[in-house]
C-alpha cells in the first residue's frame, strides 16, 4: 500500500515511505492515507519464502513500510514503540541465515513493474521482533547499481536490533535523475533530524549508493552523520565499467543474455558469497561451499531482469553524472566517513580510491578487506555491525560512550572468535580455577559471583597473552562479558594508521575492551559490570628478561575506594604460562642499544599517551615497545581466581586511605600467592605439555575438558 504523508494529529514513528517531493516542511505529526496498489497485492499473495518466513513477513511491501493499523484519530505515543530491553551476551544476530541466493530469489518480486517512483521500505526480519534498542539511531541504506535496496539482506537481523533501518528502492524502469534522488534522500534525512536532533543518522552507501551518500553529506554539513561507503563508485572514470558502457551501446540485444554472467564475475567473489552460510571454522567446508555454488549459479540469469540492457545503460549514465557531481563537492563533507575497501574489486580500483578519499575528506577512516570483491556486503566474513563495533562507530548520541553505546558480542562473533583462536586455545589448553567462600579451590569459575559489580584484579602476562582465553571462558561458562580496561594508546592506533586491516586489538573492542580511565571504571561499576583491571598495565605486559611473574603495581589504591563506593566484589587472580609458550629474545633495553632504533623508540614513546606520567620508579617507566620473542613447544596456561573480597558494608571504612591501602596490599599479596601456587602445582599436571595432550587426548576434546592436576 502507498503511504502518503500530510500534516495532521497522528504521531508516527519516523518509519515511512514517501514519493519524491513529499513531506516538505513536515513535523513529526503526520497522518497516513493508505491505498492498495496492484504491486502490493502481488507481493502480499507471494508464496516465496526463505527458511519458513514468507516474503511479506521478511522484507515487507515496498510501499507499506510500517505494518501498523491507524484507526480514526488514535494517537500513537512515540515512547510506546520502544521495548524495555537490552542485548544479552551471545545474542542471535542471524548472520549466515541468509545469502545471495535469498537476494536473487526476492529480487524476482521486487523487479515487478508497478509504475512507482523511488521509495523507502523497512526490512522485516523472520523473528518478527521489529523494535530496536531504546534510542537507536536511524540507518538509511542507499543501494548500488541494482537499485533494489536488498544489499543489506545478510545484515538485516543484526542491524534491526540496534538501528531503525530504511532501505531505498529504485524500480528497474525508473529514470529519476541523480539530483532528484539526492532530494529524496535529503528530505528523509532532514525529516529524521527534525524528529531526533540529538541522534546521529547513519548513511550506508553501496557502490553507487556510496557516491550518493557522500553527495548528501556534502549538502548537509550541519547534521550529525556517520557515512559508511562500501567500494564507492567515485572512481568510475578509472573503472572497468567505462569499457562496458561503450560495448553495451553497440552490442546486439541477442548477446545481452551474457551480461549477467560477466557482471557476476566483476561484481563479487562467488566463492566468498557461497561461504556465507557455512559454519565458522579454521578450515573451509568445501562440500558446503560447492553445494551453495550449485544453487547460486543458475540464479545468476536473474541479473538480466534486475538490470536489463536499457536500465544498465541508464544506470551507467546516471553513475557518470553522479560521480562528477559528488567529486566536485567532497571538500564540503564534514561527516564521519568509514570507507570499506576490497582488495579484489574487479569493478573499481577501490583500494586506491579509499586512499584518495581519506586524503580529501576531513574525518575519515579506511577498513581494508584483502580477499573480497566488489559486492562486499554480500560476501562471507563481512558483518557490518561487527565492523561498526570494531571501528567504534556505533553511537546513539553526538559522542561515542564506551559504556552506554557498547553492544555485547553476538553468537556469530563468538563463534568467529573461537574459530580464529582455535589453534591458540588448543596449544595453551587454558585451565581455570576459582576459590569458594570456604577457601576450597575448584576447577572452573563457580567461585566467582554470578552478578556484578565484580572487579577482577590480576597479573598481566607478556603481551597480554592471557586475555583471549579468559574472556572466552567467562562467556562460555558464565555468559558474562568481562570489560577489560586497556591502555588508551590501543584506541588511537586506527586513527594513526588510516589504511588498516582489522586486528586482534579490534576484536578485543568487540569483546568489551575500553580505555583505562577513572571515568570508565566509574561507569562500569555503576552499571554492575564485570571489570578486568591490571594495575601493572603496560609495564607489566611488556616486561623485560627475567621479570616474568613480577608485579609492577603503583602505590595508588584508588580502584579499591571506587570499588567500595559501588559495593563491588573484588576478585584477585594470578596467571602463569608465558614461560611455557615463548622465550623473550630482545626486550626494551636490548633494542634501545641499537642505534637505528633508539631515536625512533624515544620519539614514539614521547608521542604516546602515558597513563603513569609523574610516577616514580619502574612503574612510571612506560615504553610501549613489543619485545621480540621466539615460540617454544607450548606448555599450558593456568589461572587461579582467589577468594572474593566483599566491599559491601565497608564503604565508610575504605574511605580512609590507610584502610584502602591495607586492602590494596592484601589484593596484591593474593595475586602473588596465586601465581606461586600455580607454578608449584603445574609440575603435577601430566598434561602440561602439548605432546602429552596430543598422545593421550582426542583432538575433539574441548580444551576445558582436558584433565589437569587436582587442586
Amino acid at each position: 500500500m502507498f503511504v502518503e504523508a500530510t500534516t495532521s494529529v497522528v504521531n508516527l514513528s519516523p518509519c515511512f515511505a514517501l514519493k519524491s517531493g513529499y513531506y516538505k516542511n513536515l513535523s513529526s505529526r503526520v497522518s497516513v492515507k493508505c491505498t492498495k496498489t496492484a504491486s502490493d497485492s502481488s507481493l502480499e499473495k507471494s508464496t516465496n519464502s526463505v527458511k519458513g518466513a514468507s516474503l511479506n513477513k521478511r522484507v515487507g511491501s515496498l510501499n507499506d513500510v510500517e505494518r501498523r493499523e491507524i484507526l480514526g484519530s488514535n494517537v500513537i505515543d512515540d515512547k510506546s514503540r520502544w521495548k524495555e530491553e537490552k542485548l544479552e551476551p551471545l545474542w542471535d544476530d542471524g548472520y549466515g541465515t541468509q545469502s545471495v541466493k535469498d537476494y536473487l530469489d526476492l529480487a524476482k518480486d521486487f523487479i515487478k513493474p508497478d509504475g512507482g517512483p523511488p521509495r523507502w521500505f523497512c526490512p522485516v526480519v523472520a523473528d518478527g521482533n521489529e523494535s530496536p534498542l531504546p534510542n537507536s539511531p536511524v540507518l538509511l541504506f542507499l543501494p548500488g547499481i541494482d537499485g533494489l535496496g536488498l544489499g543489506l539482506i545478510l545484515h538485516h537481523k543484526s542491524l534491526k536490533k540496534v538501528f531503525e533501518v530504511r532501505c531505498l528502492h529504485i524500480p528497474v524502469q525508473d529514470r529519476t535523475p541523480f539530483e532528484d534522488l539526492l532530494t529524496i534522500v535529503e528530505n528523509t534525512l532532514r525529516f529524521e533530524h527534525d524528529l531526533f536532533p540529538n541522534r546521529p543518522i547513519y548513511l550506508v552507501g553501496d557502490s553507487f549508493g556510496g557516491c550518493l551518500a557522500l553527495a548528501v553529506a556534502a549538502h548537509n554539513p550541519t547534521i550529525d552523520l556517520v557515512v559508511i561507503v562500501s567500494n564507492p563508485s567515485t572512481s568510475f572514470d578509472k573503472s572497468q565499467l567505462q569499457l562496458m558502457f561503450s560495448v553495451l551501446e553497440v552490442m546486439p540485444s541477442t548477446l545481452h543474455i551474457t551480461i549477467p554472467y560477466i557482471l557476476s564475475v566483476v561484481m563479487g567473489n562467488p566463492i566468498k558469497m557461497a561461504m556465507v552460510t557455512t559454519e565458522a571454522s579454521p578450515t573451509v567446508n568445501v562440500g558446503k561451499v560447492a553445494e551453495n555454488l550449485t544453487m547460486l549459479l543458475p540464479r545468476l540469469s536473474g541479473l538480466c531482469d534486475i538490470i536489463p540492457r536499457s536500465t544498465l545503460l541508464w544506470k551507467l549514465k546516471l553513475l557518470k553524472y553522479g560521480v562528477a557531481y559528488t567529486n566536485s563537492r567532497l571538500h564540503d563533507v564534514k561527516a564521519e566517513v568509514l570507507a570499506l575497501a576490497s582488495g579484489r574489486d574487479n569493478m573499481f580500483p577501490s583500494s586506491n580510491e579509499a586512499q584518495r578519499l581519506s586524503k580529501t575528506l576531513q574525518n575519515s577512516k579506511i577498513c581494508y578487506f584483502t580477499d573480497n570483491g566488489h559486492a562486499l556486503l554480500l560476501e562471507d566474513g563481512i558483518n557490518l555491525l561487527t565492523i561498526l563495533k570494531q571501528s567504534l562507530k556505533y553511537r546513539r548520541t553526538c559522542k561515542h560512550d564506551f559504556v552506554k553505546d557498547y553492544l555485547p558480542p553476538s553468537m556469530s562473533e563468538y563463534k568467529n572468535a573461537l574459530a580464529g583462536h582455535m589453534w591458540f586455545q588448543f596449544a595453551t589448553s587454558p585451565v581455570m580455577f576459582s576459590t569458594l567462600e570456604d577457601g576450597r579451590i575448584v576447577r572452573g569459575l563457580s567461585g566467582i559471583p554470578d552478578e556484578g559489580p565484580v572487579l577482577l584484579v590480576g597479573y598481566h602476562m607478556l603481551m597480554g597473552l592471557e586475555l583471549a582465553p579468559l574472556i572466552i571462558e567467562f562467556l562460555r561458562e558464565k555468559n558474562v562479558i568481562v570489560r577489560g580496561l586497556a591502555h588508551p594508546e590501543l584506541f588511537t592506533l586506527n586513527s594513526i594508521n588510516e589504511f588498516l586491516k582489522f586486528s586482534y586489538v579490534d576484536l578485543m573492542k568487540v569483546f568489551g575492551a575500553l580505555p583505562v580511565t577513572p571515568t570508565n571504571l566509574f561507569k562500569l561499576l555503576s552499571t554492575k559490570s564485570f571489570v578486568l583491571l591490571y594495575p601493572g598495565g603496560a609495564r607489566e605486559a611488556l616486561h623485560r628478561k627475567g621479570e616474568q611473574y613480577k608485579l609492577f603495581w603503583p602505590d595508588k589504591q584508588e580502584f579499591v575506594r571506587m570499588a567500595a563506593k559501588f559495593r563491588a566484589t573484588i576478585v584477585p587472580f594470578g596467571t602463569i604460562g608465558e614461560d611455557d609458550i615463548a622465550e623473550l629474545v630482545l626486550d626494551n633495553e636490548d633494542m634501545m642499544k641499537i642505534p637505528i632504533l633508539n631515536n625512533q623508540i624515544k620519539k614514539a614513546n614521547e608521542e604516546a599517551i602515558n597513563v603513569r606520567a609523574g610516577m616514580d620508579g619502574e612503574v612510571g617507566n612506560q615504553n610501549l615497545l613489543f619485545p621480540v620473542c621466539v615460540p617454544k613447544v607450548p606448555g599450558r596456561f593456568y589461572y587461579l581466581f582467589g577468594k572474593p573480597i566483599q566491599t559491601k558494608g565497608k564503604e565508610n571504612i575504605l574511605k580512609d586511605r590507610e584502610n584502602a591501602k591495607e586492602l590494596y596490599m592484601e589484593i596484591k599479596s593474593e595475586v602473588e600467592k596465586s601465581m606461586t601456587y600455580l607454578i608449584k602445582k603445574r609440575e603435577e599436571d601430566p598434561y602440561r605439555g602439548i605432546v602429552n595432550r596430543l598422545v593421550n587426548q582426542p583432538l575433539s576434546t574441548p580444551v576445558h575438558h582436558v584433565p589437569t592436576f587436582e587442586p
